[in-house]
């Protein structure tokens, strides 16, 4: 899935993709422009790839209530 994200991306640099996962692997694959961190279905965090990294490092669990 990710070399075909960035096939698509190579022909098409305007194009977003938006990318819902709990699965830091394809996060490494396809290194994020920003990323959001969702409770509940709301925005809680944003930042950038280092927020991937902090959710890797230290897991989800300072955003649950």
């Amino acid at each position: 899935m990710a070399n075909g994200v960035q096939t698509v991306r190579k022909e098409r640099p305007a194009l977003g993709v938006l990318l819902v996962t709990h699965y830091t692997k394809i996060l490494e694959l396809l290194r994020p422009d920003a990323v959001h961190v969702l409770v509940d279905g709301r925005v809680v965090e944003s930042g950038g790839p280092e927020l991937a990294d902090r959710l890797e490092a230290e897991g989800y669990e300072s955003w649950r209530r």
